[in-house]
């Protein structure tokens, strides 16, 4: 069901009310509508949401290919994510797929039927739970073997571009803003040549525009190098060269310039997994985390003067539990004990890291919190931190997934107490999660406009998995939808407190989160039994504030930013 809002330019605390927001309501199994209950009470163990696949009917027929046969390299075996988006302004979340090609410098010859065969797709949402395939209309297929993806409105004209990363070229689609697309790459200044797998869109500066970092890994060599043990299927990250990630900034006029080394986020051996940026230390700047393969992760924090300063080692972020560098995979970050300070978490090849912050540094609570014996056992790749029964307590999914072949494994759901503790509760929580999958890429979405956040989750070789949170809990919901003055330009970078029931939860505006994936824009608070927020104080992007009082439950509430 679509959430019908109305945008307005400027709120005030007594006009909050003035949204005319239509209630959300709650969608049975069957897809008929249901009044949200009346009353809630937090979530028990024995009333948990279940999730159910509704890849098929919901209409969504893509199949990811890593464009042949046989996994025999680390492009092939990368895998990739996928990117939420409301692409046509209709106030519904549509969808985006990169896909994997045959190139002839990747791929065997026995598989070049595959040659001119696979692309990338974009779904655009129904309002009825199903999608429609307008990938030629909008003339969004892709140029190359595609990885990461992400939306943002570069250019100040209220429609979300789309941000493709590529083995090779990447392409930086601007929405014409009539349902349609024009690969603008190459006279953006962003048609990167290297291997790209994602980018975090964020205003580094303040000056109003969004500028990328867009995170390389490394340089392959069309599989000449052949000395690995045969067993492990392929030459892992170290066996090939880094490459460096680059910061651009947004010059106004539709280009970008490369100021890496001007900013000081130059470092030419790294191996980008996943970037995200967010505002670490609560100073109102955004700051940048950057996980690499096999080595030290980085992370930049903002001067606030145009530069960053590399504290990784110093903060504690750089390594894995024990000191080791660790194969890092997809950062997601959220405040997962509830201190007001944003946590991260990195899957990897390990137990995986949770980097709750401990005064000026970070520890990692992998052990304490209980995800080191249900991670231990698998290969990480997409963490998703998310509110999944609406209790207020932030709760955590993984993909994944054999690294080096295509062996199945089983997906986490862990539930979050709130205090930095999970307990595994996959097995109760739907049929997905009674089978293995060989898993990359996850984001999370209310894609039906419930109250009931849902998952999305891409598999190496085969189709996607749209999981429906069924919800049930009780619980209630408050999503806000943070928009700069006008309404249309999403507050990339905003900072948004609520208040509710003595409880004071943090989310920022920046949905490029996690593993190779952009998920849901609009921010999403678990209310419990509370039935409205007592507080919700936005910080935007340019540092000013905006107080609300007594905003309902279970809305979408969109907030434009007060004009000067």
């Amino acid at each position: 069901m679509r959430v019908q809002r109305m945008c307005v330019q400027s709120i005030g605390l007594a006009a909050a009310v003035a949204l005319m927001i239509v209630p959300a309501l709650a969608q049975t199994p069957t897809g008929a509508p249901a009044a949200l209950a009346a009353s809630a009470a937090p979530a028990t163990a024995s009333k948990l949401p279940t999730f159910t696949d509704v890849t098929e009917r919901a209409g969504i027929r893509f199949t990811r290919s890593f464009g042949d046969s046989d996994l025999d390299n680390i492009v092939e075996g990368t895998g990739s994510g996928a990117c939420v988006l409301d692409y046509d302004g209709d106030g519904r979340l549509d969808l985006y797929f990169p896909n994997g090609r045959w190139l002839k410098a990747v791929a065997s010859n026995r598989s070049r039927s595959l040659q001119g065969r696979l692309a990338n797709v974009l779904y655009r949402n129904n309002g009825d739970g199903t999608f429609a395939d307008v990938t030629a209309k909008a003339g969004v297929e892709g140029s190359g073997f595609g990885f990461g993806c992400a939306a943002a409105d570069y250019d100040g004209d209220g429609d979300l571009d789309l941000h493709v990363l590529n083995y090779g070229p990447d392409d930086l689609y601007r929405n014409n803003g009539d349902g349609t697309f024009t690969d603008v790459a190459a006279a953006a200044g962003l048609a990167d040549p290297r291997w790209s797998l994602n980018a975090a869109w964020f205003d580094y500066d303040r000056d109003g525009r969004l500028d990328v970092y867009v995170c390389n890994y490394l340089l392959y060599d069309d599989g000449k190098f052949r000395a690995y043990y045969p067993a492990a299927g392929y030459p892992g990250p170290l066996s090939y060269s880094g490459q460096p990630s680059v910061l651009y900034r947004n010059n106004g006029d539709g280009t970008f310039a490369d100021v890496t080394t001007k900013t000081g986020v130059a470092n030419p051996g790294g191996r980008c997994m996943s970037a995200v940026a967010a505002d670490f230390n609560n100073d109102g700047w955004i700051d940048l985390y950057q996980a690499n393969d096999a080595m030290q992760n980085y992370f930049y924090e903002n001067t606030g003067k145009g530069t960053f300063v590399e504290k990784g080692l110093l903060q504690g972020l750089a390594m894995g539990q024990h000191g080791q560098g660790v194969s890092s995979m997809g950062p997601v970050f959220g405040d997962v004990n509830d201190d007001g300070f944003l946590d991260l978490f990195i899957p990897d090849m390990d137990y995986g890291s949770l980097l709750l912050r401990d005064g000026p540094g970070y520890v990692d609570a992998i052990e304490d919190s209980g995800l080191a014996v249900m991670l231990g056992q698998y290969i990480g790749w997409g963490g998703i931190l998310f509110d999944y029964d609406n209790d207020r307590h932030l709760d955590l999914f993984v993909s994944n997934g054999n690294a080096h072949h295509e062996y199945a494994e089983d997906p986490v759901l862990a539930r979050g107490d709130g205090a930095g503790h999970f307990t595994d509760v996959a097995r109760q929580s739907g049929d997905y999660f009674q089978h293995k999958w060989v898993a990359r890429g996850s984001t999370w979405l209310d894609f039906d406009d419930d109250g009931d956040l849902d998952l999305l989750v891409i598999d190496l070789n085969g189709p996607p998995h749209l999981l429906r949170n069924e919800g049930g809990t009780g619980n209630h919901w408050i999503a806000v939808d943070a928009r700069l003055a006008g309404g249309k330009r999403q507050a990339i970078g905003a900072r948004v407190t609520m208040t509710a029931g003595g409880r004071k939860q943090i989310r920022d505006v920046l949905p490029v989160n996690g593993y190779l994936s952009q998920g849901d824009p609009r921010v999403h608070f678990g209310l419990g039994a509370a039935d409205r927020a007592d507080s919700v104080t936005i910080r935007w992007p340019d540092g000013r504030t905006q107080s609300l009082t007594g905003l309902v439950a279970d809305r979408v509430h969109l907030v434009a930013q007060e004009a000067r």
